[in-house]
Order: structure tokens, then sequence, then C-alpha cells
């Protein structure tokens, strides 16, 4: 004869259950969380639903619900424009440079702090190098135009003294325009960037060190087989989430740089959208067009975390 265990009683039989005495118990603390979930719903995911205007003729005096749909004709009207192929070519030109200049930079630097062994050095070196980051890009900009000046800037100055005549002016250069673009963005951003890796080296053991000490490894095979192993999933997260933005390249800076003389390598997607869509009133063109932005994005970012997910048998991926 079998007998039954009582369950005790007052115990939760469902999870909504189980959540309810949880809640009663820390609705403290569910509070708090609740107020920036919340702010977050409502800042990210509220204003989707304006995504609709993308396939509608949009009207303000009509509103979101009134204007009369469309459906693909922004898109065919973007693809029917000749230069199309020319604002995706400059943004993935711009976007590819950046990761192969500006996404091992940070790495490199950090490893370089890593490795220092003044305490004191290492931290001013690191404070700043965080202060390009805080400058605005209409500060940078300027600073910018004032140092490449061939007039009044150092590379004129020193331009008319090798020369002995004005050098040629490279912020109109058309082919200069994506080496200032990403070079003054890796100065700005470098030492921002390689806090991440900062701290996933310091996490390093140092007992792996010495063990590598004893085995006869010099500084930089240390480097190689310890360091870089140990901040490879960090590598690896960061270059997913940066291929997430592969074709989503701000369109500030590269407003304050263009000029009629580097136009055709400066126009992107991003200034392509401001200007049709806001300059020009064309509220649901360029939303469909930034709707494609974030459309091509997000595949980007699953092919990529499905790439290193396969490579790395799914220790180093995002997801």
């Amino acid at each position: 004869m079998t007998t039954k265990i009582a369950k005790p009683v007052g115990l939760a039989k469902t999870p909504w259950q189980r959540f309810c005495v949880r809640f009663k118990k820390n609705w403290q603390l569910h509070l708090m969380i609740a107020i920036p979930f919340v702010w977050f719903l409502l800042q990210n995911f509220g204003p989707m639903y304006g995504l609709i205007i993308a396939f509608k003729d949009y009207s303000s005096r009509r509103g979101i619900w009134e204007s009369e749909w469309v459906g693909l004709m922004h898109y065919v009207d973007f693809f029917s424009n000749n230069k199309w192929t020319d604002y995706l070519s400059n943004t993935l030109i711009l976007s590819l440079y950046s990761i192969v200049i500006g996404f091992p930079i940070p790495i490199l630097f950090a490893l370089m702090i890593h490795i220092n062994t003044h305490d004191k050095f290492k931290k001013i070196v690191q404070n700043v190098s965080y202060l390009p980051h805080f400058i605005s890009i209409v500060i940078l900009v300027g600073m910018m135009n004032a140092m490449f000046s061939p007039i009044s800037g150092i590379y004129g100055k020193i331009g008319y003294m090798v020369l002995g005549k004005l050098p040629p002016n490279i912020l109109s250069d058309e082919d200069a325009f994506y080496h200032l673009y990403q070079w003054s963005g890796t100065w700005q951003n470098m030492g921002w960037s390689a806090i991440m890796y900062v701290a996933a080296l310091a996490g390093v053991s140092p007992e792996l060190h010495e063990a590598a000490k004893i085995d006869g490894a010099s500084r930089v095979q240390r480097v190689i087989n310890v360091d870089l192993p140990a901040i490879l999933p960090t590598i690896c997260i960061m270059l997913i989430m940066r291929f997430g933005s592969i074709v989503s390249v701000g369109q500030d800076k590269a407003l304050l740089m263009q000029c009629g003389e580097n136009m055709r390598k400066s126009e992107i997607l991003s200034t392509y959208i401001y200007k049709t869509g806001i300059k020009n009133a064309r509220t649901s063109f360029g939303t469909a067009v930034g709707l494609l932005n974030s459309v091509v994005n997000s595949a980007l970012v699953i092919l990529v975390n499905t790439i290193t997910d396969r490579l790395s048998n799914g220790e180093n991926s995002l997801f």
C-alpha cells in the first residue's frame, strides 16, 4: 500500500503562483526593475509602429493611420535612382575600412597597456586616451579643418616649408575623404573602445603567465598564447556587434566633412536619408530606406554570429 506525501500548505503549484509569491516577497526589487524596463519598451519598441509609414504616403495632416497605402513604391523609387549603388558602396567602404583599421587597433592598444609594468604610467595613458571620446563631432571636424588647412594649418605650414608652395587641399580631395574620416574616428575612439579588452585582460590568471615563463615563453609568445585566447570571446562578440552596424554609418560627421569636391565619395546612405527624408520632407521615403538599413544589419548580425558559432563550436558566439 502506497502512501501519498501531502504537499506543504501554501506551496505554489504553478509557475504563475510561484512568481506571485516571489513578487510579494520582493516587490521593491521588482518595482526598481519595472521602471527602466517600461522606459526601455517605450523608448525602443513604442515607436516601431511608425515603421508602417515606410509603406504609406505619409501626410502629417492625415496622420499615420489615415495616410494612403503605397506598398513598395518607395523602394522602387530608391532602386530606380541610378546613384543608389554609389551611396551603398561608399557606406560599405567606410564600414569595412572601420572594421579593418578601427577594430584591431583598440585590441593592440589594450595589449600594450596590459604588458606595461609601470602602474602610474599605465593609468595616465588610459586616462589621456579616453579624453578624445568626449569630444563632440562638430569640434573634431573643426580641429581637422584647423589642422589640415592648406593656408593656416599645421599641414599647410609644413607643406609650404617642404614644397615651397601651398600644398593641395586634402579636405576637399575625394580620395582623402575615407582616410580622414576613418583615422580621425580611430584616434577619437581608440582608448574608449579598448576598455572592454583591458577589463578582459585584467581577468587573465597570473599563474598562466608564470607557467609560460617556466616553459621559456617570451613576452610576445605569452601575448599570443595566453592573453589573446583569454580575450578571444570578447573580440568575437564585439566583432559580431560591429558587423551589425556595417550599413549604418552615422551621417553627422559625413555631413560636416562634405563639400562640393568630395561629394561623390562622401554621400552615404545615412546622409541621403537625411537629405531626402528630413530636408525634402519625404518622411515615408526616408523611413523606407532606414528600414532597409535595419533589415540588412540584422541579417549581417545573424550571418556573422552563425559563422562564429560554427568556427568556435558554439563557444564564442553572441547567441
